[in-house]
């Protein structure tokens, strides 16, 4: 009987690990043939995309930067450092507010802000287009920023909210104690608590605003304004039919993401999985 049962056990965790090889390699195969073709000639690319360059063109790189990315990297990095800041600021004050003061209608307001995530960005995109004509932000950084902050609100208020819970109630009352008002308590208390989850809000946000297409596309026309999607978007067009480029700037773009998320990785897991399982 044992022995039927660790032969059993043996051939599911085979079969396991067999599954999960596969899709390992489902992964990376897309980022394989990427990075592969990315080094070859648009020549080699098109007769055979999987083989191997006949001559490594790490100049791709060189020509993909001198095009323009450099500009729409900056632009990235200012439009997601903003919203990224507004969102983790108004999300931990709102959680904060929701779980440690006994306001009226809470449940109500609670309920409320959760359901901005059932609206699609999509039905939302027209009123939102004439709003920001209306109040000439269109064709700005704000018109990025503001619907960014607002649509990632709700999802990042429940993540902070069910770790919130978590934090024993005693460290604030020790606090109250010394004198510390709420402000000072959320500042020097709960926020140093709260980092794994304030990280794995930043990464999940992060990715959403930095590959964002949509409203960068129609909320934007001044190209010196253009973020990274939108800018790989024109790429083409400036570039002809010089694919290998336009892969190689896709690669560029997409490194800062790996290795924020490779950098952060134990707090991501650690910040979802305590606002998973609590609350």
């Amino acid at each position: 009987m044992t022995d039927n049962y660790t032969m059993k056990h043996m051939v599911l965790k085979v079969v396991l690990h067999v599954f999960l090889l596969f899709l390992v390699a489902v992964i990376l195969f897309p980022v394989c043939w990427l990075v592969l073709n990315s080094l070859k000639t648009n020549q080699e690319m098109f007769l055979n995309s999987l083989a191997l360059p006949k001559q490594w063109m790490f100049v791709n790189y060189a020509t993909a930067w001198g095009k323009g990315l450099l500009a729409y990297f900056k632009n990235s990095i200012i439009v997601s450092a903003i919203s990224i800041s507004c969102i983790l600021l108004l999300s931990s004050m709102l959680a904060y507010g929701l779980t440690r003061f006994n306001l009226p209608g809470g449940g109500f307001i609670f309920f409320l802000i959760l359901g901005g995530m059932a609206l699609s960005e999509q039905v939302a995109l027209v009123p939102l287009y004439k709003i920001l004509q209306a109040v000439k932000l269109y064709n700005t950084r704000a018109a990025l920023v503001l619907p960014y902050v607002a649509f990632r609100i709700p999802f990042t208020m429940f993540l902070m909210r069910s770790y919130f819970i978590s934090i024993p109630k005693e460290l604030e009352e020790a606090a109250i104690v010394d004198g510390c008002n709420s402000l000072q308590r959320f500042v020097k208390i709960i926020l140093p608590i709260s980092k794994p989850v304030l990280a794995s809000c930043a990464i999940v946000n992060l990715n959403h605003v930095w590959n964002e297409f949509l409203f960068a596309n129609v909320f934007l026309e001044n190209k010196k304004l253009m973020t990274i999607p939108l800018g790989l978007m024109t790429f083409q067009g400036d570039l002809k039919s010089d694919y290998v480029v336009m892969l190689a700037g896709i690669l560029i773009s997409s490194l800062p993401m790996v290795l924020l998320f490779l950098c952060m990785s134990k707090q991501f897991v650690r910040g979802l999985t305590a606002g998973a399982v609590k609350g």
